[in-house]
């Protein structure tokens, strides 16, 4: 499946990078939102843009979003398994 996605031509030089660049950081931020909303797994999302799970899960921190994301019922029931 293809996204075909307009932006004005200006947008690459205003977020100050190339268009490539741009691509790359629309598709990440878009995989990144995915995961948060956890419409994607980590893996998935990683497959999506191209890098490793790993290199993925470093990248949610420039997003703010968090590794794993508990609920305080979901973190009391874990801690309760230990």
């Amino acid at each position: 499946m293809q996204l075909l996605l307009e932006v004005p031509k200006n947008l690459p030089d205003a977020a100050q990078c190339t268009p490539q660049q741009f691509i790359q950081e629309a598709k990440l931020a878009m995989a990144i939102k995915l995961f948060e909303m956890k419409r994607l797994s980590s893996g998935m999302a990683a497959t999506f843009i191209g890098m490793s799970r790993v290199e993925f899960l470093f990248e949610l921190h420039r997003y703010g979003v968090p590794i794993i994301d508990l609920d305080q019922n979901e973190l009391a029931q874990d801690l309760s398994n230990t």
